[in-house]
């Protein structure tokens, strides 16, 4: 990784990498959980995130609990956070870096976060919802795929505002 990528995250050292994208992890976490706050809001609550375990486990998702609901929601989230900071670091090589917030540039960033949002919006709406069953996908998708996409927004705005001040750290 050039320098200059390596210096704008704070990597003086490619060493310090997993540190980044730990990091990276824990602020996919803290943005799951304010996706938790928009879901808990939303007319299909957590049903997202039934499907989505419901895909996972290969299980009907009226036999999925609500703790088996939210350990996946979450580790997705953590994931989608790991996913943003191998994103965020080949783009920081590429990109032209912009103004500097804590130590992330801002184009990478904000390019970094809408693929991640783009990515975990598309995955479900086109691959793990059209696999929950016939009566979700038929009777309430349109339904789902909204909350999903509102939630979706709300976990990129976390990832957004959460990531740089996480990774200032390093």
């Amino acid at each position: 990784m050039p320098p200059v990528a390596l210096a704008v995250v704070g990597l003086f050292d490619p060493g310090e990498a997993p540190l980044f994208i730990a990091l990276c992890a824990l602020a996919g976490l803290i943005a799951s959980l304010a996706m938790d706050l928009s879901m808990i809001q939303q007319e299909e609550g957590f049903t997202p995130a039934y499907v989505a375990t419901s895909v996972l486990l290969r299980i009907p998702p009226d036999d999925v609990g609500f703790v088996g609901a939210n350990v996946v929601h979450h580790a997705v989230g953590v994931l989608a956070g790991a996913m943003y900071a191998v994103l965020y670091l080949l783009w920081a090589a590429f990109l032209p870096v912009g103004p500097v917030v804590g130590r992330l540039g801002v184009v990478p960033h904000v390019v970094a976060v809408v693929a991640v949002v783009l990515f975990i919006y598309s995955f479900f709406a086109y691959f793990v919802l059209p696999r929950a069953g016939r009566t979700i996908y038929e009777e309430r998708s349109t339904a789902v795929c909204g909350q999903w996409l509102r939630s979706s927004l709300v976990f990129g705005a976390g990832l957004v505002l959460v990531a740089p001040l996480l990774t200032s750290v390093v």
